[in-house]
């Protein structure tokens, strides 16, 4: 239904992720494409740098300091 959602399965996956900690929770068609976006540009940058910036973002997302964008 949504034209290369198979792709995020390339990497496996954790407790969060960059679409996670930039994109509210969503359950419809449109917000699945929106994160998949986001999947999509972690496996093209995925980085230890990278992790380590969504590290950071989720802790700041879990304590309240911020809300996921």
């Amino acid at each position: 239904m949504i034209p290369f959602y198979s792709q995020r399965h390339v990497i496996k996956p954790g407790i969060t992720g960059w679409a996670q900690v930039r994109y509210p929770y969503g359950s419809t068609i449109e917000d699945a494409k929106e994160k998949l976006q986001l999947d999509l540009y972690y496996i093209k940058n995925v980085s230890l740098a990278f992790d380590l910036k969504i590290l950071v973002e989720t802790i700041s997302v879990v304590f309240g300091k911020m809300k996921a964008h």
